[in-house]
């Protein structure tokens, strides 16, 4: 039986889809998605109030926005339950409030009646914040006096507020969405101990993957792709999206009046949960840079081709771990044009690398001049023209491997891949001096930990010291 006086957090990842563009909404095609290491929390603890008869009230607060405290009141009905939004609350969060409506209305049906009422007695507290970076940090560095370079952004404190209200806040392109969900319906399985009840770990993981997909194209309004949540829950891997058929039947509102209907679909039995996910990771000292944009044949052949050229990458620094670090530092000292000259007539270790770097470069161009051409056939601005000039001044900086612009493209960022601190110093410089947008950096990087993350439960509750904790649970237990 979960313990009242356990506090639970979960966490999950911000993403980047490099490569795989449009193409990931066709289950013919995959793209590569990497997990930042910029997580969505959720912190599910007791209601700050003396216990309570039904009906249980469900206080959710997001610190970082202005007018962010929505309050829920739910029954307990049998196997059903009542869920109502208060009506005095100043604002409404459709993300939120789907994902405690239909993860509530499932748990009845999966964990004791008693487990349900303990654990709600005296109401709960919720409490979701997003790393800075899922954030544009404009108002806060001016707030401050600072200027808009990693230095200063390493000055805000976690979980800094975003001096506007959530509808109105500028996102940085990290999915926040997708990690919001994801985070918050796995802290209310995980809090209520729900998520044990599948097979193993593998099937929990999933069954909160199939939720989560589950809420997130009911508050889109529609089935996407789907790489954002699976990102959020797996972490850094080569997709190949479900057939989003599994989900037509329960995208509307009704969906609610049927939950038996609805386990059976989200259920990680369906066969109809078709989506591939590969693990991937970057090679070693392949770093990834990102920034946020204030701006006032990409075939499905090409994209594979990077992600099997990285993957080729990958192996050949284990393979051959100091021939690859040679490689690399050199690659690191000239720009990525020159790389070719670099490589001797006598195959070597050393060469492997390098050729490999080149053709990573030459395939990302041609993917890059597609998405130029799909902008010019269809006038939406993939890569714009200003993101096109600020891309390839960043690839005259030595040891930049890549530079893009992430997902379906547009003004929102970009991302680059370099090689060497040095690389990102001169990124940096690039970055600061453009003159057309402001380029804003975001201190996030390729994440090490992969997707979901309990980073507080199983039993553990407030009583602990706070010197136990890390720093950033450190900080959501005090917000």
């Amino acid at each position: 039986m979960a313990s009242t006086d356990r506090t639970t957090i979960i966490s999950a990842p911000g993403k980047v889809l490099l490569t795989g563009g449009y193409l990931v909404l066709d289950p013919a095609f995959s793209g590569l998605v990497v997990a930042t290491d910029a997580r969505f929390y959720t912190l599910i603890r007791p209601g700050r109030h003396s216990a309570t008869t039904e009906p249980y009230k469900v206080v959710v607060r997001s610190p970082q926005f202005d007018n962010a405290t929505w309050t829920y009141w739910i029954t307990l009905q049998g196997t059903t339950i009542n869920f109502s939004p208060n009506k005095e609350d100043d604002s409404r969060n459709t993300f939120v409030e789907l994902a405690l409506n239909y993860s509530f209305a499932m748990l009845v049906r999966l964990v004791p009646a008693e487990t349900l009422i303990k654990t709600m007695e005296s109401g709960l507290e919720i409490v979701i914040a997003g790393n800075n970076d899922f954030y544009s940090q404009r108002k806060e560095l001016e707030t401050r006096g600072l200027s808009l370079n990693t230095e200063s952004l390493r000055q805000i404190p976690l979980f800094a507020s975003t001096h506007t209200t959530l509808s109105k806040v500028h996102k940085t392109g990290l999915g926040s969405s997708a990690a919001l969900i994801t985070s918050l319906v796995a802290a209310i399985f995980i809090h209520f101990d729900a998520s044990k009840l599948q097979q193993d770990d593998t099937t929990n993981t999933q069954f909160l993957h199939n939720v989560a997909q589950f809420v997130h194209c009911l508050a889109q309004g529609k089935v996407g792709s789907g790489f954002d949540v699976s990102s959020a829950v797996w972490g850094s891997h080569t997709y190949r999206r479900f057939s989003p058929e599994v989900l037509q039947s329960v995208m509307h509102q009704d969906a609610i009046q049927d939950i038996p209907a609805l386990l059976k679909i989200v259920t990680p039995k369906e066969t109809a949960w078709d989506n591939v996910v590969v693990p991937f990771k970057l090679a070693p000292r392949l770093h990834l840079m990102l920034a946020d944009i204030d701006a006032g044949s990409h075939t499905p052949t090409l994209v594979s081709n990077v992600v099997e050229l990285l993957k080729e990458l990958d192996q050949v620094a284990k393979n051959h771990p100091e021939a690859y670090d040679r490689s690399i530092q050199k690659a690191s000292a000239v720009v990525a044009s020159e790389w070719s000259g670099l490589v001797n007539q006598t195959i070597t270790n050393e060469d492997v690398t390098f050729e490999l770097l080149v053709k990573i470069y030459n395939e990302f161009l041609t993917v890059r001049r597609y998405l130029r051409e799909m902008s010019k056939l269809s006038e939406v601005p993939v890569e714009p023209e200003e993101q096109t000039r600020l891309l390839d001044a960043c690839m005259t900086v030595p040891g930049v491997l890549m530079a893009g612009v992430p997902g379906a493209g547009g003004y929102d960022a970009i991302f680059c891949i370099v090689l060497s601190d040095e690389s990102r110093k001169g990124v940096e410089g690039v970055w600061s001096g453009f003159q057309e947008m402001s380029v804003g950096p975001l201190l996030c990087q390729e994440s090490v930990e992969g997707g979901l993350v309990v980073e507080l439960g199983h039993g553990h509750g407030d009583d602990r010291p706070l010197s136990k904790h890390t720093p950033t649970v450190q900080r959501l237990l005090q917000l």
